[in-house]
C-alpha cells in the first residue's frame, strides 16, 4: 500500500511488531495499563468534586492533568491494542480518524506543558505571596488560567495540523504506533518547509516558555523557603514543589526522547517505544504521585476506609 492510490483516504498504520506469542500478553499489558490511568485519573477527579476540602485553587488546576491524561490516551491505547491483534497488512486506518488521533496527541503533550505552567504559577502566589493568595488566585483567576492552558493548545495544534491537511498526499503508510503531526506530513511528496519552520517554531516556544516559567518560579520559591525560619511550612512547600517538579521532569524528558528520535530513522523502534511512553508514563504516575503526597487525599481515603471499615463491623 505504499505507493496506493494519490490523496488516498485509507492509511496504513505499521504499529508495533508483535510475534504471535507475545501478542495476547502485550495486548493485556496495555489494556491493564489503560484501564489504571482511566480509573485512577477519574478516580482522583471524582474525589476533588466530592470533597469539599479539595476546593482549593492548586487541586482545581490539578484537575486538569489527571482530564488530559484520559483524554490524551483514550485516542491511542484502544487503537494501539486494537493494532496488535491485527495483522500489520490490515491494520488500516481513515485520514480523517488519523488527522483526528494526532489532534489529540498534541494537544496532550501541549497540555501537559500550559497546565504545569499554571500550576507552577498557583505554587509561586500560594509560597511567595501567601496574604494576596486568596485574592489572587479567586475561582475566576482559577477559570481563567483553565481556559487559558487548554485554549493555547488547541489553537497552536490547530494551526500545526491544518499546515499539514492542506498538503497532497502520495504515500499511504503511518511509520508509527499511532498517528500524529511528522507521520502525517511525511505522506506528502510536497515541500514542507512550512510545516517544519512552524512546527520547530512551536516545539521551541513551547519548551522555553515551559522550562524557563518552571525555572523562574521555583528558584523564586526556593529563595523564599531558604530565607525563611518557618521550618513547616518550608517542608510543605518543598513537598509540593518537589512532587510538582518530579511529574514535570518525567513529561519533560518523555517528551524530548520522542522530538529527537523523529529525526532518526534508524532507530525506529525505539522512536515507537518512547512515542507510546510519553502518553502511558505521566498518564500512569501523575495520581500515584499526586496522591502519595498530598495529605488532604490521604486523609480522604483514610475516613473513607475508617468509615467502611465501621460499617462492616456493624
Amino acid at each position: 500500500m505504499e505507493n496506493s492510490t494519490f490523496n488516498s483516504f485509507l492509511l496504513q498504520m505499521e504499529g508495533i511488531s508483535v510475534t504471535s506469542a507475545s501478542m495476547y500478553p502485550l495486548f493485556f499489558f496495555f489494556l491493564f495499563i489503560y484501564l489504571f490511568i482511566v480509573i485512577s485519573n477519574v478516580g482522583i477527579i471524582i474525589l476533588v468534586i466530592i470533597d469539599k476540602s479539595l476546593h482549593q485553587p492548586m487541586y482545581l488546576l490539578f484537575c486538569n492533568l489527571p482530564f488530559n491524561d484520559i483524554l490524551g490516551n483514550s485516542y491511542m491505547v484502544p487503537r494501539l491494542m486494537f493494532d496488535i491483534l491485527q495483522p500489520p497488512s490490515e491494520r488500516l486506518i481513515s485520514y480523517n480518524e488519523c488527522v483526528l488521533q494526532a489532534f489529540f496527541s498534541h494537544v496532550f503533550g501541549t497540555t501537559s506543558h500550559t497546565v504545569l505552567m499554571i500550576m507552577a504559577f498557583d505554587r509561586y502566589v500560594a509560597i511567595c505571596n501567601p496574604l494576596r493568595y486568596s485574592a489572587i488566585m479567586t475561582n475566576r483567576m482559577v477559570m481563567k488560567l483553565t481556559v487559558s492552558a487548554w485554549g493555547v493548545a488547541f489553537v497552536l495544534v490547530g494551526v500545526l495540523l491544518g499546515l499539514t491537511i492542506r498538503l497532497n498526499r502520495c504515500r499511504t503508510l503511518i511509520t508509527n504506533p499511532y498517528c500524529d503531526n511528522a507521520s502525517l506530513f511525511k505522506l506528502s511528496c510536497e515541500s514542507v518547509v512550512i510545516n517544519n519552520i512552524y512546527g520547530l517554531t512551536f516545539t521551541v516556544v513551547l519548551l522555553t516558555s515551559s522550562v524557563l516559567s518552571i525555572v523562574l518560579t521555583y528558584t523564586r520559591i526556593t529563595l523564599v523557603c531558604l530565607t525563611n525560619r518557618n521550618k513547616s511550612l518550608n517542608s510543605k512547600a518543598l513537598k509540593t514543589c518537589s512532587t510538582h517538579l518530579f511529574v514535570y521532569m518525567i513529561m519533560f524528558v518523555c517528551g524530548k526522547f520522542h522530538i529527537i528520535l523523529h529525526r532518526f530513522p534508524q532507530f525506529i523502534d525505539y522512536r515507537k517505544l518512547v512515542a507510546i511512553l510519553f502518553h502511558i508514563v505521566p498518564g500512569s504516575l501523575n495520581p500515584i504521585i499526586y496522591g502519595v503526597q498530598s495529605n488532604e487525599i490521604k486523609k480522604f481515603f483514610s475516613k473513607l476506609f475508617q468509615s467502611r471499615k465501621v460499617l462492616s463491623s456493624k
